[in-house]
């Protein structure tokens, strides 16, 4: 979910990125991948650089929130407002106009006035985040001129953040495009991890003292998991287990971008990964960040009273490897479904839960064009928030508003300048034109547009990439929620 020991990130996606949400950022790191979405270098749309910008910048505070924008000269009277990713209670919390220097420079060359606000708080910080945004919009347009159009951008929570913004402030903005975004939305996201988080203590740690809500000490509750959760993984049946935690919430398979996705069969590299991004990345959001979202909800916004974990196993497209490795393990699968369906027994705080619907779900009532992008491999912000998001567009009759374009790739935003650059073109087309070119959103013409911009930017810090658009159809999201449905009681 947010974000990949070490604080979490400001989603993201540049050296600068103080804390991208936690132990994938560790992991990166150590890859010399110190970002997870890097703008690495500053592209043009095929052939003549840029001009270099000479940009009027601002910098402030309106209330608590600090803003940063730049204007450059010749502005074309398109703004883009960036959305941050999830920064951790205790974090700087700078403001950011572009997820990256190299970002900035593209659109400052071509024209484009950037801005971004720090929002007044961190952590699951949505309700300041739209406040401070439509501020930080109000105060460009007093200040240095009303735009022609606006684009909402924002990556991973910037990512919900940019959804909402676009749905509670239609009449705002022109476009979005929502990075790796938490797009199933807040109450659908939250009961994910306590699935996770039930499932582990139920199974692997049942008379541990780890606390699934109401967490009293995040930092103690985090550390605790992570001693749980090596002794597990050590045996056979600890990873079988583990295998079942990620399939009920269809972690990938694959976690090092450097590498090519193991096959579906290869269970044992596909479980190892799983544990990866279990200990490195989710089980942080599961065990510590919780304790945050219940102070800002009033308590505990998640359930999991009913839910039959037999059914979420068989829409996993996991359950081959979770059966594979049960049977290695000598384990009985159906044992330990019977477990956890027997001990579903937590109940969401209707406030809470409330509060988390309008910070928020998802209506599907789109009134701007939409473009989407996720790799297929993201186990932080996992694919199927793609999938989400379209059934309710779709139930809503927008879908003609919408389009999702994936990169195959492992990690949390991690796509190349190149690719960003060659969606965002796209979406600027969309508005230039009316209407999308679905010919230039097929993944071969997006990766030879990607491609055209040059091997400096075809690159993850001084990793060589090819273009990997690709045709890609997420499962469902294991338990979505969309804005309205029952919250049981």
């Amino acid at each position: 979910m947010l974000a990949p020991g070490q604080p979490p990130d400001r989603r993201v996606h540049q050296r600068r990125r103080r804390a991208v949400e936690v132990e994938h950022l560790k992991l990166l790191r150590t890859l010399a991948l110190v970002t997870l979405l890097a703008f690495s270098v500053a592209c043009s749309r095929s052939a003549p650089a840029p001009t270099r910008p000479t940009p009027s910048s601002l910098t402030g505070k309106i209330g608590a929130a600090t803003y940063a924008i730049e204007v450059p000269s010749g502005w074309n009277g398109t703004l883009f407002l960036y959305s941050h990713g999830y920064v951790a209670p205790g974090s700087a919390n700078g403001a950011q106009a572009a997820p990256s220097g190299d970002a900035r420079t593209w659109l400052l060359g071509h024209h484009f006035a950037i801005a971004g606000s720090s929002y007044s708080s961190t952590g699951w910080a949505l309700e300041d985040a739209f406040k401070d945004q439509i501020a930080l919009l109000d105060f460009f347009g007093s200040h240095l001129g009303k735009p022609r159009r606006v684009i909402a951008w924002g990556a991973s929570l910037g990512g919900i953040v940019t959804a909402g913004l676009v749905q509670l402030h239609p009449g705002r903005f022109a476009a979005a495009m929502p990075l790796c975004g938490v797009l199933a939305g807040g109450i659908a996201t939250w009961n994910a991890e306590l699935d996770a988080a039930y499932a582990f203590k139920t199974l692997l740690a049942p008379g541990s003292a780890l606390q699934l809500v109401h967490i009293s000490d995040p930092d103690a509750n985090r550390q605790l998991a992570g001693q749980l959760l090596n002794a597990a993984a050590a045996t056979p049946q600890g990873k079988a287990r583990l295998a079942l935690v990620a399939a009920l919430i269809d972690l990938p398979g694959w976690f090092d971008p450097r590498l090519p996705e193991p096959a579906d069969t290869e269970y044992a590299a596909r479980v190892l990964a799983q544990i990866d991004w279990e200990s490195r990345v989710d089980f942080n959001v599961a065990f510590s960040y919780r304790k945050e979202v219940e102070q800002r909800a009033g308590g505990n916004p998640s359930w999991n009273q009913g839910v039959d974990y037999g059914g979420l196993l068989a829409g996993s497209p996991d359950r081959p490897e979770v059966q594979a490795l049960y049977s290695q393990a000598g384990l009985n699968l159906q044992t330990d479904v019977r477990a956890l369906n027997a001990g579903a027994t937590i109940k969401a705080e209707p406030t809470a839960a409330a509060y988390l619907d309008r910070f928020i779900s998802f209506d599907g009532g789109l009134g701007v064009p939409v473009l989407s992008m996720h790799t297929t491999g993201d186990g932080l912000v996992i694919p199927p928030n793609e999938t989400a998001y379209a059934q309710v567009v779709g139930v809503a009759g927008r879908q003609e508003l919408l389009r999702q374009v994936f990169v195959h790739r492992a990690g949390h935003c991690t796509f190349t300048t190149a690719e960003t650059i060659a969606a965002v073109q796209v979406l600027l087309q969309r508005l230039d034109t009316g209407r999308w070119d679905d010919a230039a959103l097929e993944p071969a013409m997006l990766n030879a547009t990607a491609l055209a911009q040059g091997a400096t930017a075809n690159q993850f810090f001084g990793f060589a990439l090819n273009p990997s658009f690709v045709t890609f159809k997420p499962p469902p999201y294991p338990r979505p929620f969309a804005k309205g449905s029952p919250i049981p009681t």
